[in-house]
């Protein structure tokens, strides 16, 4: 939007308006994506040589006045061709179809595009005719096909016109939506009576980094409201138009489902907001199993015959765009739910989603961010889980067994078994090499010509998977390709931030790219917005954080007290060690500090374990003590119905004291909100340290140089998941409750330097008289 007018381009013109037919995700060859800017390059060189007057990506704008409003429109020509008087305005389009087959009538969308700059040249050169050529390039001969037709000045107008006509209605929503929402902004105040403590400060600081177009890193603790103190502050720079949308981000459902009771207090001051929670294809799909295509499932058939008609109707009937909202109004017009809600994003103030749509390189929204002018803001809640998201996010694995699946799948396919075969002894050589050492993983040297291998079989697999889309086996064949393509997008990131591990399991061999420090890539997907907010209410030390999450020097910084009172919490250290070696020696005696402080009061609590086999192993113990106590237990993958049933026990009045048996870092470790006598304490076994493992010391010996190499790997992601997991305790200024932290490293001057200033008056219990005395006297 600009100055009560509306800029668009004329791709996203012709596309928006003039879409028609099915959802198709069946594969259609990945040379157009890949070699389609080389083919335009490529011919538009050749132009240059054969024309002596050639211009190439030529700009055009028009201003259309419509209604007391003006749409812009904008785009750039593929080529202009001058031969004496005569004027060619080319449009290129690349193709893997054979050019026999291709017909003038090919794809009209084609010929709108060019169609539009012969009316905008026509105009700026007061002309009545022009000639219009559409050139298809086949992407492996180079051989090109053209069409060639010339228009008169009053036919373009008239198509021109009517395109612009239907566009006519979105342009006058679009600004009649941001005149009202901005108005509607104006008089929001803080929908709370009055600011917890340092949540104004919080707001305010965010305001300002937005304003100045800056990155703030902020630890602000649980209970100080960290949502609304950064929603606030983001929609009413929006209001100001600072920002043009915000994208809230973060790793947990239930986290996105506080944003959107955020919201709807916002809305709740008459405030108009559009904002939608992106849901994972898999979860919103109403055909789970099918492929995307009209021949298997019925909401892809006629999808953009549909979707404008539904879009105009849910856009001028809500502002929040649930999941159930969609899958309404999706069933109403029978359309698929997952595109429909991606069509939706494009007209939301504010996008609710996963880490994955804005950092992952496979998935990120290129809707918004490979073209887009825009000015985004970007809030990225529990920024702690960014740094491990991260890793992932950029790196790559490689399978030998799928490898050895697809050769026999394939057998009889010689271009791909070649290729198949050099993959195969490429990594056999890999396990002999790791064989030869005895070892089950080893650093290897980048695998350079290991690549050449891949883009040798991807380049070949293209052309079988276009024309053998019978083939019994041709999913696996298409999982394959998209498996080695990841391997190969990743390869493109590969630098010293990288290592490359090779992992024996078995017979199995498993190659991976492995980002070490995402600090690089998650800094290029920083810069996709002009501000970002990047708050957790443990991002601590700063500097861990700041260097690994992409900031810098000139990051601001800001480190909030807790706003209750500090009597409120009581935090007990029990020096026991919980370090594996020690944890049959120890186990009794924690059972026993465990018991004694859930007796101390009856309430609901929660015990966090390092691992699933020390929680298993704890509860058979408790079992056999047979005290009033109820005892539940957190379960290895859990379905969302699972947790909230496991979160519902605590949430009913029970007439006994119950314990809830929970994983460090786990699902119920953070996130979760639990206030009042829902939970009044939490135990807390062992430092939260990741489990020893060949990649965690990779990073220690990375990060060495630094003289914190253990702490990168071990002793910060640990503490940061018991900060976590203290934080569930206390939720509301009314909210009492106690934590009991039991290992002998707390009392180490590392983790007393580490924990927060509301942890500081603690008490060291070393037996069960000093918890009861402890507890006695905090819950009198």
């Amino acid at each position: 939007m600009d100055n009560g007018g509306i800029r668009i381009s004329v791709r996203n013109l012709i596309e928006f308006i003039l879409r028609r037919g099915n959802i198709d995700s069946s594969y259609m060859g990945n040379k157009r994506a890949q070699e389609g800017t080389r083919a335009h390059q490529y011919l538009q060189k050749e132009n240059s040589k054969i024309y002596e007057e050639y211009k190439k990506e030529v700009y055009f704008k028009h201003i259309f006045e419509r209604e007391s409003m003006s749409i812009s429109v904008e785009g750039r020509a593929d080529g202009i061709i001058k031969i004496d008087d005569r004027i060619i305005i080319e449009e290129i389009k690349s193709t893997t179809k054979e050019l026999v087959l291709i017909e003038e009538d090919n794809n009209m969308l084609h010929w709108a595009q060019v169609k539009f700059y012969g009316y905008m040249y026509l105009i700026e050169n007061d002309g009545n005719s022009i000639e219009l050529q559409l050139t298809y390039i086949h992407l492996d001969s180079n051989e090109t096909k053209k069409f060639n037709k010339v228009f008169e000045l009053q036919e373009l107008e008239e198509f021109v016109n009517f395109v612009v006509d239907e566009y006519i209605k979105w342009a006058l929503f679009t600004l009649d939506w941001v005149k009202e929402r901005n108005n509607s902004i104006k008089s929001l105040e803080f929908p709370f009576e009055r600011y917890r403590k340092g949540q104004r400060e919080f707001a305010v600081v965010v305001y300002n980094t937005i304003k100045s177009k800056g990155m703030l890193f902020a630890q602000a603790p649980t209970g100080i409201g960290k949502t609304i103190s950064t929603l606030f502050p983001a929609i009413k720079s929006l209001g100001e138009e600072l920002s043009d949308r915000i994208f809230y981000l973060t790793a947990k459902t239930i986290t996105r489902t506080v944003a959107e009771e955020s919201l709807r207090l916002i809305r709740d001051k008459k405030v108009r907001i559009k904002s939608i929670t992106l849901t994972a294809k898999d979860k919103i799909c109403f055909n789970s199993g099918s492929s995307c295509n009209a021949e298997e499932c019925a909401y892809a058939q006629g999808f953009y015959d549909k979707v404008n008609e539904a879009l105009f109707d849910i856009i001028n009937n809500e502002d929040e765009f649930t999941r159930e909202k969609i899958e309404t109004y999706s069933k109403r017009y029978g359309i698929c739910p997952f595109e429909f809600s991606l069509e939706i994003s494009n007209w939301s103030d504010v996008i609710i989603g996963d880490y994955n749509y804005v950092f992952d390189p496979r998935v990120y929204l290129k809707r918004f961010f490979d073209e887009s002018s825009e000015k985004y803001t970007f809030l990225i809640d529990e920024a702690h889980n960014l740094v491990s998201r991260g890793r992932e996010m950029f790196s790559a694995i490689l399978e030998k067994r799928a490898i050895l699946n697809a050769k026999k799948i394939l057998k009889g396919e010689k271009k791909l078994i070649k290729y198949l075969n050099k993959i195969n002894t490429y990594l056999i050589s890999l396990k002999k090499d790791a064989q030869d050492k005895d070892v089950k993983e080893i650093i290897v040297d980048e695998p350079t010509v290991l690549y050449e291998y891949i883009r040798g079989y991807l380049k070949e697999c293209d052309e079988f998977l276009v024309t053998h889309k019978d083939f019994p086996e041709y999913e696996q064949i298409l999982d394959l390709y998209f498996q080695l393509n990841t391997f190969i997008n990743i390869s493109g990131f590969y630098d010293e931030n990288y290592l490359t591990i090779v992992k024996l399991d078995g017979e199995e061999l498993i190659l991976k790219l492995f980002c070490i420090n995402p600090s690089k890539n998650l800094r290029e997907g920083m810069n996709r917005s002009n501000s970002k907010i990047v708050f957790s209410a443990t991002l601590s030390p700063g500097n861990y954080f700041i260097e690994l999450l992409g900031g810098s020097e000139e990051s601001y910084k800001m480190s909030l007290p807790s706003p209750f009172p500090e009597k409120n919490l009581l935090t007990l250290i029990a020096p026991i060690s919980t370090r594996y070696k020690h944890r049959e020696a120890t186990i009794n005696k924690i059972i026993s500090m465990i018991l004694e402080f859930v007796k101390a009061k009856r309430g609901n609590y929660m015990c966090f374990f390092p691992s699933y086999k020390y929680m298993k192993q704890a509860q058979e113990i408790l079992d056999s003590r047979n005290e009033d106590i109820i005892f539940i237990m957190q379960k290895d993958n859990m379905s969302e119905e699972d947790k909230e049933e496991f979160l519902k026990e605590f949430k009913e009045p029970k007439d006994k004291s119950q314990l809830g048996l929970c994983v460090l870092g786990g699902v119920f470790s953070e996130g979760i909100d639990l206030t009042g006598d829902s939970l009044i304490g939490a135990i807390i076994v062992g430092v939260g340290l990741p489990q020893i493992s060949f990649e965690q010391d990779l990073i220690k010996d990375f990060f060495k140089e630094k003289g914190e190499g253990y702490d990168y790997a071990y002793t910060y992601p640990g503490i940061n998941k018991v900060m976590q997991a203290v934080g569930r305790v206390i939720r509301r200024e009314e909210d009492k409750g106690a934590t009991l932290l039991i290992d002998d490293r707390f009392i180490s001057n590392k983790y007393l330097r580490l924990m927060p200033e509301n942890w500081r008056d603690l008490k060291i219990v070393r037996d069960k008289e000093d918890i009861i005395k402890e507890m006695d006297d905090f819950w009198s």
